[in-house]
Parts: C-alpha cells; sequence; structure tokens
C-alpha cells in the first residue's frame, strides 16, 4: 500500500499520483508555490484520488479562488464513498473550511487529529497565527494553540514541519529556551521552508535580535520565489527591523517592492494585514503620512474585503478607515460589527468596534478617548488575532496617545510591564523619555 510522508495510507494505486500529491502537501506546508500544480498532476495520474482533490480545495482557498476551491472540494464529496475513514474525514475538515464554518472546521480538526495525528495537512489548519485556532477570537487562544500543539509532539518526533510551527507557539509565550533549537532544526532539516523561516523571524523580534533577523531575512529571501505565499510578509518582518533600526529608506523600498507591491502575488488577506499596520507604525515612528499610499489600500480594501467578519482583517480594516473614511462612515462600520456581536456572529467579540472607535480618536487627536478604548480591550486583546509581533501595534499606539496627552506615568508604566524580549519601540518621543528617566 503507498503511503505519504507521514506513514499514512493513500487510496490510491498510482505511485506517480501518491508521488505527485505529496510533494503538493510538502510545497502546501512550506508555503511554496506549484501545490495546485503538483496536485493535479496526482489528479490527472488517478482522476478518483479523493484526497488529491481535497489538497487542490485547499491551493486553491489559499490563493483566493473560492469558486475553484468549492469546485474541488465539491468533487472529493463525490468521491467519498467507499473511500478509508481517513479521507472521508479529511475530505469533512476542508469541505467545512471550504463552507466558511471556522467553528465547524475546527471541531473537526481536534475530531480527526485525535485519531490520525499525524496527518499533517489538516493538523496545519489550527497549528499557526492565521488558521483555525489563531483566529478564532477565543480568549487564551495562544495558550489554547500550545496545548494543541504539545499534544501532537509525541506523534512528531524531530519533524522539521512540525518543530517551525511548535517552536513559534513556544516563542510566543515566552519559551525561548525550548523555542530555539527546535526552530533550528526545522531550518537545518528543510532549509525550503517558509513557515520555519517565518518563526525565526518571529523569535529574532521576541528575543530583540535585529541584527541576526536583518541577516537571516536578507539571505534567506534571495532564494525565495516571489510567488510563495511568505514573500510578501517576510518581508514585513524585515521592514520592522528596518523602521526600528532607523532605516527608513529601506522599510519604505520594501513596502513599495514586496509586501504592498502592485504586482503582489501572496494571498490578498496578508497583503491587507501587512500593508496598514506598517503604514501605521511608521507614522507612530514620526515619518510623514503618505497619503496616496492609505488611498490606495482604501481602494484595495473596498476590492477584496467589501465585508465585515473576520476580526483579523477588521482591525487592520479600521486602520484604513481611521486615516482616510470620514467618521461617519468610519462609525458605520463600526455598529455594523456592533450588531454582529450582538448576535453572537462575531467570535473576537466587542474588542475589535471599540479599536475602530480607538483608532479615529487617535487620529482626530482625541487622545482621552483613545486611551480610554484601547486600555478598554487591552487585557483581552489577543482575540483580535495575530501574533504578539502585529498585536504590539496597539501598545504602540496607546504610548503614543499617552505621550501626547502628557500622561508619562502611564507610559513608563506600560513600558515596566512590557513583556521581555522585544525592547524596540519606534515611537516617536519615547526615547528621549527614556534618556531623561535614566
Amino acid at each position: 500500500m503507498l503511503t505519504d510522508r507521514y506513514g499514512l495510507a493513500l487510496a490510491t494505486a498510482s505511485p506517480t499520483a501518491r508521488d505527485a500529491y505529496v510533494d503538493g502537501c510538502d510545497l502546501l506546508l512550506t508555503v511554496y508555490p506549484d501545490a495546485l500544480a503538483a496536485f493535479d498532476r496526482a489528479i490527472g495520474a488517478d482522476s478518483g484520488f479523493g484526497l488529491a482533490y481535497a489538497g487542490r480545495a485547499r491551493a486553491l482557498q489559499l490563493a483566493s479562488d473560492m469558486r475553484g476551491a468549492q469546485a474541488a472540494i465539491a468533487t472529493a464529496q463525490g468521491l467519498v464513498s467507499g473511500l478509508p475513514e481517513r479521507d472521508v474525514s479529511q475530505i469533512e475538515v476542508f469541505s467545512l473550511l471550504v463552507a466558511g464554518k471556522p467553528d465547524a472546521a475546527l471541531a473537526a480538526v481536534r475530531k480527526h487529529v485525535a485519531t490520525w495525528p499525524r496527518d499533517a495537512l489538516v493538523a496545519g489548519l489550527a497549528a499557526n497565527q492565521t488558521g483555525l485556532i489563531g483566529m478564532s477570537g477565543h480568549a487564551g487562544r495562544e495558550q489554547e494553540q500550545l496545548d494543541f500543539l504539545a499534544a501532537l509532539a509525541p506523534h512528531y518526533g524531530d519533524d522539521w514541519w512540525f518543530n517551525g510551527h511548535y517552536a513559534m507557539a513556544l516563542s510566543e509565550l515566552g519559551h525561548q529556551v525550548a523555542a530555539r533549537p527546535r526552530i533550528e532544526r526545522s531550518i537545518a532539516q528543510n532549509p525550503r521552508n517558509a513557515s520555519a523561516a517565518h518563526a525565526l523571524a518571529h523569535f529574532y523580534y521576541e528575543n530583540d535580535e535585529p541584527g541576526p533577523a536583518i541577516s537571516f531575512l536578507r539571505s534567506w529571501l534571495k532564494d525565495y520565489p516571489r510567488e510563495g505565499g511568505m514573500h510578501g510578509h517576510l518581508h514585513w518582518h524585515l521592514a520592522l527591523v528596518h523602521l526600528q533600526e532607523g532605516d527608513f529608506q529601506e522599510a519604505e523600498r520594501l513596502y513599495t517592492e514586496a509586501f504592498a507591491a502592485d504586482d503582489y502575488r501572496g494571498p490578498a488577506f496578508i497583503k491587507m494585514l501587512d500593508a496598514p499596520s506598517y503604514l501605521w507604525r511608521a507614522e507612530l515612528a514620526g515619518h510623514p503620512r503618505n497619503h496616496a499610499r492609505w488611498k490606495a489600500l482604501r481602494d484595495f480594501a473596498d476590492r477584496t474585503f467589501p465585508r465585515t467578519g473576520m476580526a483579523f482583517v477588521d482591525w487592520h480594516r479600521a486602520l484604513i478607515d481611521a486615516v482616510t473614511a470620514d467618521a461617519t462612515a468610519a462609525e458605520a462600520r463600526a455598529k455594523e460589527l456592533d450588531e454582529m456581536v450582538r448576535a453572537g456572529r462575531y467570535s473576537a467579540g466587542s474588542t475589535v468596534p471599540t479599536l475602530a472607535r480607538a483608532f479615529v480618536a487617535f487620529q482626530q487627536q482625541d487622545f482621552s478617548a483613545a486611551i480610554d478604548a484601547i486600555e478598554a480591550v487591552f487585557p483581552e486583546r489577543e482575540r483580535i488575532s495575530g501574533s504578539r509581533a502585529q498585536i504590539d501595534l496597539l501598545e504602540f499606539t496607546l504610548l503614543k496617545a499617552y505621550l501626547s496627552a502628557g500622561r508619562l506615568d502611564h507610559v513608563r508604566r506600560v513600558l515596566r510591564a512590557r513583556r521581555p524580549g522585544p525592547r524596540g519601540i519606534p515611537v516617536a518621543g519615547l526615547e528621549a523619555l527614556q534618556r531623561a528617566s535614566n
């Protein structure tokens, strides 16, 4: 019987289909391009290979081709009669995912990995910050994700894919000593692994190591295809380091040429996060506003994410609204979120509409209102989705509001309470205050 790389049986008698399917899975797991072509080769060698259609659906979903993803998973569903139990279960997981039912999909993932823990394509749906746990809106979702991976750890041993994700979850919660060797082994075992490169970028951020971060990312990105799903986001990480180090010109170049480029080839979802958060951070650091860029982002958001409902996108859209929209339009979107919260259809609760109003107040220089709103949700900020590096934008905004309002004791209190590790805070005026306090 043919098996995948994790020793799981595959319902195909074609070695060609098996090899192409394994290639497709590895390309998804490493976030390299051409997974779709690999799954198509598998289907071409065995048109009844149900899991290849499920993989095809996942690849199309990640490429923002939802119609294609729905068609692929429908074909897979039509093949389930007579398939092994694992195949049927995996197809059900991806069916729920493509149907936009994240809570049900997460429940199905948990049930699936309880029986087949080494099914990495399914486990991967809940293994990172943009996965079903990371974007769940749950309070305590960082620990929930770490617990999910810790339960799987005995089944993966020293696997390169698993080590990268497990290390990042450890690093996000401050377990740096445990995280470092896993990340290093993951990269060493498979250098062509964007997930591990991403984990290492976060590790360097959390440990305040800008020099190694720049050196590693510059070197690693030289060989990573522009079509790779992490191409833009890893350049965003590099830009943040340059911004922190005062090299604004290089950060701006990366914005234009990589993570907000006109010919951006990665998931639109990722550009929707990275581009506005960078512009907001650049302004917090004291750099002038680029009105044309903000307008272009508003046009992009209107085209690609016209509706609310995904907290991770919504709070980044709120940044764009605060800068480019009139207050009435921004408030209308916040009220739409309020209605979803009241109807129980918004897993992140009131955090995002509260922050949307905080961002508007900040832009209107009503710093007291901005402070009150951010402080209200700050203890449960993980619910809005994102890594600690991404969510640091809230803390930086709060610090700038405190500085602008003359609440210097509050600035010092936040700095004392800040987690150990990432000490570089690109907020204009903060360094002068710190020097005066020493």
